[in-house]
């Protein structure tokens, strides 16, 4: 690889961690191709970017980046799984892909989200967290909720009244038959 291929490299990787809102510096070791092959595409179908890139290119690429905290993590055969779209699809994206793989092949060594950093552990609780489209639909429900019952509580005066003005005027007609 020349030196414009590694700027290249540096400046692609530098613009998707840019716009990421998840990144996991992982640890992959007796990967066998297969896995591997079957890790890219449940992460692609997912919209995970996974890549691997040489360490120094990568800690070029982080900085200035939410990234830059996975520095350190960087050394020895090191993929970068990246995410867009709400971090905590991407963890258990990961989290589910990493338990079909062989034990012990791939492993999160640190991850970055919203500017926190999250080890091994770290992500699967975060993986355990309901997602976005589950948190919106709980706070809708929240919300609806209390409307829905206050339109009840109006109502039922209301219905009682009509009731009681039904019930008088069929008793009159049937006093007046």
């Amino acid at each position: 690889m020349n030196r414009t291929e590694k700027e290249a490299t540096v400046q692609a990787l530098h613009e998707k961690l840019a716009k990421a809102t998840f990144v996991a510096a992982v640890s992959f070791t007796k990967l066998d191709a297969l896995s591997t092959v079957e890790l890219r595409k449940g992460m692609r179908g997912a919209g995970v970017d996974y890549q691997v890139v040489k360490n120094t290119l990568a800690k070029l690429a982080a900085k200035g980046t939410a990234a830059e905290r996975l520095e350190q993590e960087l050394e020895g055969p090191v993929a970068m799984a990246i995410g867009y779209g709400d971090m905590v699809q991407s963890a258990k994206t990961l989290t589910e892909l990493f338990k079909k793989a062989p034990e012990g092949s791939v492993t999160i060594k640190k991850a970055v989200a919203e500017k926190e950093t999250f080890d091994q552990k770290g992500v699967e609780a975060l993986s355990k967290l309901p997602g976005l489209p589950e948190t919106r639909a709980m706070l809708l429900r929240l919300v609806s909720t209390p409307a829905t019952q206050i339109a009840r509580i109006l109502a039922t005066p209301a219905q009682q009244l009509a009731r009681a003005i039904q019930l008088h005027s069929e008793s009159e007609e049937k006093a007046a038959a």
